[in-house]
């Protein structure tokens, strides 16, 4: 018999049972870009954001993180000038140090972050300002909303553990499906989990379909 998988992201994703756990506001009104080289993008609602709050963005080159956020990137008129190998937070910011030291780089970013890339990039003397332009917000649910035994979960950030956590408490026959190295470390304690072979949530359905 098949487990119910369920996608905790906005997508609807055949498949898979419906249970996005976040939603998004804008935290600013405006963004000043006038004195950065290159814009680091990490998510397409990242880059959703910049468009409204000043198109001009498509000016600067960009930094992309995640093949979802180069397709948002490129379909708006931005130019990607680099998309790392890696997505994983210290060995992304190992590459930044290698490839743009001399440049001001402008992160625009969630609130809430699983890495701290510009403490790092400091240490090594790379100049990245940060600008929070967005936050995630918790939806909520009934009880009787609560996946089911022996669901696999699939969760694409750590907002998405901590708002279904919010929600429900944690089964232990559940098996997480998580899209990154960084956002496992978000789980419960002793939860069982396995982690996309990339960062996308097609490779996270592909993997929560294998369990």
């Amino acid at each position: 018999m098949s487990k119910f998988i369920y996608l905790l992201s906005p997508l609807v994703k055949e498949g898979t049972v419906s249970l996005p756990m976040i939603g998004f506001q804008l935290v600013v009104a405006e963004v000043d870009l006038s004195d950065c080289d290159i814009l680091m993008f990490t998510s397409k609602q990242a880059v959703k954001s910049a468009e409204v709050l000043n198109p001009k963005w498509k000016e600067i080159p960009c930094l992309s993180i995640g093949s979802a956020t180069t397709k948002q990137i490129e379909s708006l008129g931005g130019k990607v000038v680099y998309q790392p190998e890696s997505f994983y937070g210290k060995v992304l910011s190992e590459e930044i140090v290698k490839r743009f030291r001399d440049k001001h780089i402008l992160y625009l970013r969630p609130k809430e972050v699983s890495f701290n890339s510009k403490a790092f990039l400091a240490s090594k003397g790379i100049m990245l300002d940060e600008k929070i332009i967005y936050e995630t917000q918790c939806k909520t649910y009934d009880k009787n909303k609560k996946p089911k035994k022996n669901a696999v979960i699939i969760f694409t950030s750590p907002s998405t553990i901590h708002c279904f956590l919010k929600n429900f408490t944690w089964d232990e026959s559940y098996t997480a499906v998580v899209i990154g190295e960084a956002t496992k470390e978000y789980l419960p304690v002793n939860a069982n989990y396995v982690v996309a072979n990339t960062p996308t949530i097609n490779a996270c359905v592909e993997k929560a379909k294998q369990i």
